[in-house]
């Protein structure tokens, strides 16, 4: 069981632009049943995430129905975001209260600490982060949301290559 922050950025470090829009992510090629960097053999890993309000209004906005069986944990102080039906739990307190949470309900699998860069600076400031897999597209955008606006020291455990993006997954030193 590992807590890993599994995400996308730009190749100069940004996770969204300045108008927190995903397009330049949607538009790229990447194989989701291959690893690394694939979706599908992630996902099956997986027991429980949790996630910023921000990545949690795009989902809500952009999925008719919430697209998770999984335990759900939204990091907000505004709980009244959250849509009605949607099988998640806001935590507002410091994510170290939050993360025994997590590991329980995951139930041996891992847990998924899903965007955005805030989000997982929480967890990796607070050492809870073991593994990162991050797949870099190949574009920049000057600004926006960086992917890790935290200082931490990683190993690189390996480097791939999945269709547009390069996949590299790292271990906290």
């Amino acid at each position: 069981m590992s807590t890993v922050y599994f995400t996308a950025s730009s190749l100069d470090g940004f996770i969204v632009d300045d108008d927190g829009s995903l397009d330049w992510l949607l538009s790229r090629d990447i194989d989701a049943d291959r690893p690394p960097g694939g979706y599908t053999d992630f996902i099956d890993s997986v027991g429980s995430l949790a996630m910023g309000a921000s990545t949690y209004r795009w989902l809500r906005d952009q999925e008719e129905s919430w697209p998770y069986s999984l335990p759900t944990w939204i990091l907000t102080h505004h709980p009244e975001i959250l849509r009605a039906g949607d099988p998640v739990q806001a935590f507002s307190a410091d994510v170290a209260a939050l993360h025994p949470q997590l590991v329980a309900a995951a139930n041996g699998k891992d847990v998924w600490i899903m965007g955005g860069g805030a989000t997982a600076a929480q967890f990796v400031d607070r050492g809870l982060v073991d593994e990162m897999v991050i797949s870099y597209a190949p574009c920049s955008l000057g600004s926006g949301e960086r992917v890790l606006p935290t200082r931490s020291e990683w190993e690189l455990l390996e480097v791939d290559r999945n269709r547009d993006f390069v996949v590299a997954r790292w271990r906290r030193r």
